[in-house]
C-alpha cells in the first residue's frame, strides 16, 4: 500500500531500503568480519541573459488519441517489462469523460501464459484503494454525517485523541496529518490469519508523535480508521457500502475490497511475482483493509477516474456533487513547504509542466500502481504492475511513465531547462546550512522500527561546488543535479522534481521534495540520535567488541599451547571472564536483531506475527546483553585498574566500557530494549 511497508513506504518500504542496506553492512562487519560546474551568475545577470535570448517556442503536444497512445505504449512497456523482469502490467487512459485506451501487457499467470486483459484482469492497487475510501468519506460529508473539522471521537466507539490531548479531525486523516507513528504489524500477511480491521484498530492505537495538523506523516492506520467511521455513520458494513455506493453506480464489476476475493471474481485475479521470471506468490492479505485491500481491473479504475474528472458523475450516475468533488480536489494542506506538492483531501498533488495534477500511488509486496488526474486537461492515467522487478525496477518505471506521458501529451508551455539560479555564494551557504542528518516524518519512535529510521537517516550536504546533495537518485540511478532557483528552493536540472526547505530564524528546520512532500517531510535529527556521528562511533565500538570475542579463544589456545596460563587473582579472573562473556552476549544480541530485520525486510508478509518469537528473544536477550554487558565491562575496568595490569590491559578495559556505552546508547535510540510485539 504505500503498504507503502515503509513503502511500506512502498513508500514505508522505499524508505526502509536504504536502512536495510546500512543495517546489513553493519551486521556483516560485526558478525562475520567485524554535476557540472555552473559558474553561476548572479540572479540579475541570469535574468538579463534569459530576457536577451530569443523566446523559446512551446513544445508541440502529441494528440491524445487511441492510435497515438497505443503506438506509444506498445513501444514503451513491452521492453520495459522485459528488461525490468516484471510479469505484467495494465494501463488505462481517459479524457473528456471517455476511455481513450486500455492496454494489457505481459501475463496475469506466467506459468499458464494467461495474458493481461485490462477489461477484466484484477491487480492489487495497494494504497490507491484509499481513494475509494476517501470518496466514501466525502459522500458522508455531503450527507451531513461527517464534519471534516470535528473531533473524530464523535463518530467512534473507542478513543483516538491526538498528541497533547488535542482532537484529531477527519480533515487531518484525509491529509495524513493526524500525527500517528508508523504501524507495521499485520499490514500485509501471506495467510488469512489477521484480525478484522475493526479489531486491529481497537487493539492498539499507534503512538501520536506529532501534534494534529502539524506534520505530514503518511498513515495506513488513519485511512483504515476513516473506513471504520464510514461504516459507523452510514450504518452499512464497509464492503457492502462501497459496493452499493461506489462500485455499482460506476459499473465497477471487477473490483472488491474483500479478502479472499468472492468466488465469482477469483478467476480474474492476476498473480503477483517478485520477478517475472520467478514463481507466483500467494495472494496478499492486508490487515488495515480500507488502506489497501482492493483488487480491481484497469477498466474499473478508468470509470473511477472519469467520475472524478467529471466532478463526481459517470454516465449519468453521480457519486459526489460537483461542489463536493471540487472540495476534495482543491483543499490543499495549508502548511506545506514552499512551492512543493501538497496533500488535498485524500488525493495528493503531482503537478507537472505547469499542469494541475492530483494522484495517488500504491504498493503491496508484489503489485505497484499509480493514478494521476490532469484536472484542467480532463485526462487521467492509471498504470498497475504485478512485480517489483529486478532491483526494484518498477518504481522508476512507474514514475517515469507518468512523467513521459505528461511530457508527450501535456508538455510545459516553455522548454524545461533550468535557467534562473541564485548566486554561487548564496547557493553554497544554503547548501551548507542543509548539511546533516534528517529524520523522515513517516517513522516509528516507540518500538524496534526506530532502528530502521536511525540507520536510514537522510544525509544532506554540499558538494565541492557548493551545490546541494541529496540521497535521492534520478531514474538513471545517479545522484540528481540540484540547482537553487530561489532561496531554499532547488530544481532537479534533468527532471521535474523540486526540493525546498522551511526556514526558521535563518536555519532550515524541515525539507522535502515533490515526490514525497505531500505526505512525508524530513526534520533535523536531534544531536543525541544523529547517525552522522553516532554510527561511526558505534561501528568502531562494535568492531572492538567483536575483536575481543575473536581474540578470546585464540589467546586461550595460544596460552595452552605454550603453557602460559593467565596469571590473575581470582577476583580479577572472574571480572576478565565476565567482560568476555558480556562481549559475546552483545555481539550475539545484535546478530539476532540483524537476522530479524533482514527477514522482515526481505518479506513484509512476516509482519503478520510469524516472527514474534524471534522478536521477543531479541528483546529479552538485548536487556541482558546490553545492560549486563556494560555492567561486566565496568566490573572488569575496576578490577584491571585496581590491580597491577600493564597499560595495554588498562587501555583495552576503557575501550570495552566506551564500546558498551555506545552500543547501549544506540539500542536506546533504536528502542531495542522495548519489550512487546505491537509495532
Amino acid at each position: 500500500m504505500n503498504i507503502h511497508l515503509p513503502r511500506a513506504s512502498a513508500r514505508l518500504r522505499m524508505a526502509l531500503l536504504p536502512a536495510a542496506a546500512a543495517l546489513l553492512l553493519t551486521v556483516a562487519l560485526a558478525l562475520f568480519t567485524a554535476g557540472l560546474a555552473w559558474g553561476a551568475p548572479g540572479a540579475a545577470a541570469a535574468n538579463a541573459a534569459q530576457s536577451a535570448a530569443p523566446a523559446p517556442s512551446a513544445p508541440a503536444a502529441a494528440p491524445l488519441t487511441a492510435e497515438d497512445a497505443d503506438s506509444w505504449l506498445d513501444g514503451y512497456l513491452p521492453y520495459a517489462l522485459a528488461t525490468g523482469d516484471i510479469a505484467g502490467a495494465e494501463v488505462a487512459i481517459v479524457k473528456d469523460g471517455a476511455v481513450v485506451t486500455e492496454r494489457g501487457y505481459g501475463f496475469a499467470d506466467v506459468e499458464k501464459r494467461t495474458p493481461v486483459d485490462p477489461k477484466s484482469t484484477m491487480f492489487r492497487p495497494g494504497s490507491v484503494s484509499k481513494l475509494i475510501v476517501w470518496t466514501a468519506v466525502m459522500q458522508q460529508v455531503e450527507a451531513g454525517k461527517i464534519d471534516l473539522d470535528a473531533d473524530i471521537n464523535k463518530y467512534l466507539d473507542f478513543d483516538v485523541t491526538g498528541m497533547g490531548g488535542k482532537p484529531i479531525t477527519m480533515r487531518e486523516l484525509l491529509q495524513h496529518t493526524a500525527g500517528f507513528e508508523e504501524h507495521a504489524k499485520g499490514v500485509i500477511s501471506l495467510s488469512n490469519n489477521l484480525p478484522t480491521f475493526e479489531e486491529m484498530l481497537k487493539a492498539r492505537v499507534p503512538a501520536r508523535i506529532f501534534p494534529p495538523g502539524s506534520t505530514p506523516a503518511y498513515s495506513n492506520y488513519g485511512a483504515s480508521l476513516a473506513g471504520y467511521i464510514v461504516e459507523r455513520v452510514s450504518g452499512e458494513p464497509f464492503d457492502a457500502y462501497l459496493e452499493k455506493h461506489i462500485f455499482q453506480p460506476l459499473d465497477m464489476t471487477h473490483s472488491s475490497f474483500r479478502q479472499p476475493l468472492p468466488a465469482a471474481l477469483e478467476p480474474f485475479m492476476a498473480k503477483g511475482y517478485r520477478l517475472g521470471s520467478g514463481e507466483a506468490e500467494p495472494f496478499e492479505y492486508v490487515g488495515p483493509r480500507p488502506a489497501g485491500s482492493m483488487s480491481a481491473s484497469a477498466d474499473d479504475m478508468a470509470h473511477f477516474m472519469i467520475a472524478h474528472l467529471q466532478d463526481g458523475e459517470y454516465h449519468g450516475n453521480r457519486i459526489l456533487s460537483a461542489a463536493t468533488a471540487q472540495l476534495m480536489h482543491d483543499s490543499p494542506y495549508a502548511d506545506g513547504i514552499g512551492p512543493l506538492n501538497r496533500m488535498e483531501l485524500g488525493f495528493f498533488e503531482t503537478n507537472i509542466n505547469g499542469r494541475e495534477v492530483i494522484a495517488h500511488l500504491g504498493d503491496t509486496e508484489w503489485f505497484h500502481t499509480s493514478l494521476h488526474l490532469f484536472l484542467k486537461d480532463n485526462a487521467g492515467l492509471y498504470a498497475s504492475f504485478s512485480s517489483p522487478g529486478k532491483e526494484g525496477a518498477v518504481q522508476t518505471l512507474r514514475n517515469q511513465l507518468f512523467q513521459d506521458f505528461a511530457d508527450r501529451y501535456f508538455p510545459a508551455a516553455v522548454p524545461h531547462p533550468v535557467t534562473a539560479r541564485v548566486d554561487a555564494a548564496t547557493q553554497a551557504a544554503h547548501s551548507a546550512l542543509m548539511s546533516g542528518a534528517w529524520d523522515v516524518s513517516r517513522r516509528a519512535d516507540t518500538n524496534f522500527l526506530a532502528a530502521l529510521g536511525f540507520i536510514g537517516q537522510t544525509k544532506a550536504g554540499a558538494n565541492k561546488k557548493g551545490e546541494l546533495q541529496l540521497p535521492f537518485p534520478g531514474p538513471n540511478g545517479k545522484p540528481r543535479h540540484w540547482v537553487e532557483v530561489s532561496p531554499f528552493v532547488w530544481q532537479d536540472v534533468n527532471g521535474h522534481d523540486r526540493a525546498a526547505a522551511k526556514v526558521v530564524d535563518g536555519r532550515p528546520v524541515r525539507f522535502s521534495f515533490d515526490f514525497l512532500s505531500p505526505f512525508e517531510v524530513f526534520e533535523r535529527a536531534p544531536w543525541y540520535s544523529s547517525s552522522t556521528w553516532l554510527m561511526p562511533l558505534f561501528l568502531a565500538g562494535f568492531a572492538a567488541l567483536l575483536l575481543t570475542v575473536l581474540v578470546w579463544p585464540v589467546a586461550a589456545i595460544v596460552r595452552r599451547r605454550y603453557h602460559a596460563p593467565l596469571t590473575l587473582e581470582p577476583a580479577a579472573r572472574r571480572a576478565y571472564l565476565g567482560s568476555r562473556i558480556g562481549a559475546v552476549a552483545i555481539v550475539a544480541a545484535l546478530g539476532i536483531w540483524g537476522l530479524f530485520l533482514m527477514l522482515i525486510l526481505r518479506d513484509t508478509g512476516t509482519l503478520g506475527g510469524r516472527l514474534d518469537p524471534l522478536l521477543v528473544l531479541a528483546q529479552l536477550l538485548s536487556i541482558v546483553a546490553f545492560i549486563g554487558g556494560l555492567a561486566a565491562m565496568l566490573w572488569n575496568l575496576a578490577a584491571v585498574w585496581r590491580g597491577e595490569r600493564r597499560w595495554p590491559a588498562k587501555a583495552w578495559s576503557v575501550v570495552l566500557v566506551l564500546s558498551s556505552v555506545l552500543v547501549l546508547w544506540v539500542t536506546l535510540v533504536c528502542k531495542l530494549l522495548v519489550v512487546g510485539t505491537d509495532y
